[in-house]
């Protein structure tokens, strides 16, 4: 094979044609794209703890506020019930029925988050807090049903969460 007239094929034939095993590596591109990902954390991190409210969602303004507390969110967005951004039912039967009721899902939810967080902090007094995010267009007998519904399966203290209204004094 030493006889062949081509070069390449004689690099071959004797072994010398691989490749380098030094890679090079762009350090420009690597920076650039830590930088941009480093941004882009520091635009969607948010300190305060404060839930936002879900797209579509107006809420009512009010004065005298608290700061947000860790407790299950409960929101009511159009006809969707959602308990921390799971769904938990519809307000469509309370609607036609114009009648308070108990609304299923949402009581099984809660329930279900009351039991683990006992489970969690054995001895402890459990807290009983909830948050309703509720759009200020939606019926009143909505608000009620899924108000005694949240209090039927164990969270009595309801708060409301609303857009703060600058203090007049």
């Amino acid at each position: 094979m030493h006889a062949v007239p081509l070069k390449f094929v004689q690099k071959r034939v004797q072994g010398g044609g691989h490749r380098g095993t030094n890679a090079s590596l762009s350090l420009t591109s690597m920076i650039d794209f830590l930088v941009v990902t480093v941004v882009f954390l520091l635009m969607t991190f948010d300190a305060s703890g404060e839930k936002p409210a879900n797209k579509g969602v107006t809420l009512p303004p009010a004065e005298n506020i608290q700061d947000m507390i860790d407790a299950p969110m409960v929101a009511v967005t159009g006809s969707l019930i959602l308990v921390d951004g799971t769904p938990a039912g519809n307000t469509r039967a309370i609607e036609d029925s114009k009648r308070l009721q108990r609304v299923d899902e949402l009581f099984n939810l809660l329930k279900g988050k009351r039991e683990l967080w006992k489970q969690l902090h054995p001895g402890k007094e459990f807290p009983g807090v909830v948050v309703l995010q509720i759009d200020q267009e939606v019926q009143a007998i909505v608000v009620k049903s899924v108000f005694q519904t949240a209090a039927f399966a164990g969270y009595p203290n309801v708060s409301f969460m609303v857009n703060a209204l600058p203090k007049t004094h």
